[in-house]
């Protein structure tokens, strides 16, 4: 393995994860990357992170301009793949934290290709708009007009607010536990009134194929499930670098995180396709998150 190329991998898997929401397609355009770095005459390349950041964003903006038609015909709501949060290194700065975040890496589905490289690229890690330009071989103005537009479409009507940790675990432990006991009232205090749940089952497991929005129609959905469906495993874990639940409901495990604002819960994503849920068991320990539900 070339030492330089592995110096790199973790960011340019944060890069590539954070482009296409997959850490299956990040590994991909990170192999090819390697190839292509393996393949160039290295002695003549004098900044190496950058030349590599380059190549990871072209492939990236390549594979996520096909991943969107494969997207549209997904079975159900595509959602991100949930990654455990050190994957890609210590998350140091809120940009780098915030662009991990499962919320923002559904919102970021919103935007086009160009816009999402240089949303990242910039917030993530803070590029210049002159760099960025290169990197998408545009003018600069185009690049910042992107960038106003994806902060736009990413921008949260009520503002941003970001739970401690231990605010957003507490408020997970007692989402869980009120679900499981069947208080709707205490559901109902934890959910904004224009809440959204999504499931992804992706077609392999049983799951609802469309979003399923306001609180009502969430309460109703939560409530049902429980009634209908054994709970043979739930605890608090960490996935994109932010609390979340871990269960087995009738079976069917699931990893479930929230969008969490202003102390209430704003969307609930629920990931069962087995597909997706394999990076982040590999790396779960449940025994270091484990909270007592009983």
């Amino acid at each position: 393995m070339d030492e330089i190329f592995e110096e790199h991998r973790r960011l340019l898997l944060g890069l590539g994860y954070r482009l296409l929401g997959s850490m299956w397609d990040a590994e991909d355009v990170v192999q090819e990357a390697y190839l292509r770095w393996m393949n160039t005459d290295r002695p003549r390349i004098r900044e190496p992170r950058s030349f590599l950041v380059t190549v990871v964003t072209r492939l990236a903006l390549d594979q996520l301009r096909s991943a969107r038609v494969t997207r549209a015909a997904y079975t159900g709501p595509w959602l991100p793949e949930p990654v455990d949060g050190q994957a890609f290194g210590p998350l140091e700065t809120a940009e780098l934290r915030d662009t991990l975040s499962y919320a923002t890496l559904h919102m970021m589905e919103r935007l086009s290709p160009p816009e999402r490289a240089v949303f990242v690229l910039r917030a993530a890690f803070d590029l210049p708009y002159e760099r960025i330009a290169e990197i998408l071989d545009s003018s600069v103005a185009t690049c910042r007009q992107w960038h106003h537009r994806a902060v736009r479409h990413l921008a949260r009507d009520d503002g941003p607010f970001t739970p401690t940790p231990s605010d957003h675990a507490e408020l997970l432990t007692r989402f869980l536990a009120a679900a499981r006991d069947g208080d709707m009232a205490a559901l109902t205090e934890l959910l904004a009134e224009d809440a959204v749940a999504y499931n992804d089952g992706g077609g392999k497991v049983r799951a609802a194929l469309r979003p399923i929005t306001g609180r009502g129609d969430v309460l109703a959905f939560v409530a049902g499930l429980m009634s209908r469906y054994p709970l043979q495993e739930a605890h608090l874990t960490q996935a994109n670098g932010e609390p979340a639940i871990w269960t087995v409901i009738g079976g069917q495990r699931q990893l479930v995180t929230f969008d969490i604002r202003d102390g209430r819960i704003h969307a609930v994503y629920g990931v069962l396709n087995p597909d997706k849920l394999s990076h982040f068991r590999q790396n779960e320990n449940p025994e270091n998150h484990r909270a007592d539900l009983d």
